[in-house]
């Protein structure tokens, strides 16, 4: 089946072309999901959050790209919308724990953990934070170029914007991230 024939179907509400469409693209968009969260299940809550999305806006979808490029800007708008929910979230949260200062800091229980898991972890956490840090577009086209693979062609396609603006977005953020990370390890 065609590109405009399945397109045509999905807008028709063709319950197997949605299933289609769901079975291709669940597993990339998962994955784009926790390049930006760094947590499975909220990745996997966010990604079907996508997939409802686009049943509902299948109709306005026009065809001026591939439908997988749309389904990659919705992933990458509902993601970083879950992030500054999540912020919020995280700052209501400090406040009140400094307003009722009652609770009790947790101590991870760490003595099954290996010195290099320690490490790896941290390392890991380091460039998260670092990733996190970065400007929402570069963000954006690192995490689709670099932990997708998508090529940067179809990061420009996925944000709207032209290749060298890409190109110039992935190699400041890379800048950018070797900066952060430098001057964590030189703080330590």
């Amino acid at each position: 089946m065609s590109d405009p024939e399945f397109i045509k179907q999905l807008q028709t509400g063709n319950p197997a072309a949605f299933r289609r469409l769901v079975e291709e693209n669940q597993d990339r968009i998962v994955n784009t999901c926790h390049g930006f969260l760094q947590n499975r299940q909220d990745a996997e809550d966010i990604a079907q959050n996508v997939f409802i999305e686009a049943y509902r806006s299948i109709h306005r979808f026009r065809g001026d790209s591939k439908i997988s490029t749309w389904l990659y800007r919705i992933a990458v708008n509902k993601s970083l919308n879950h992030i500054k929910v999540q912020k919020r979230r995280r700052i209501f949260h400090s406040l009140e724990t400094i307003i009722l200062d009652n609770r009790e800091k947790e101590i991870p229980d760490v003595s099954d953990t290996t010195e290099l898991e320690l490490e790896k972890s941290e390392r890991i956490a380091v460039l998260h934070k670092a990733i996190q840090s970065l400007s929402n577009n570069q963000k954006i086209a690192i995490t689709l170029n670099k932990f997708e693979e998508l090529s940067y062609q179809e990061v420009a396609n996925i944000m709207g914007t032209s290749l060298s603006a890409v190109t110039a977005l992935i190699n400041r953020g890379k800048v950018n991230l070797q900066k952060k990370i430098s001057n964590f390890y030189k703080k330590k």
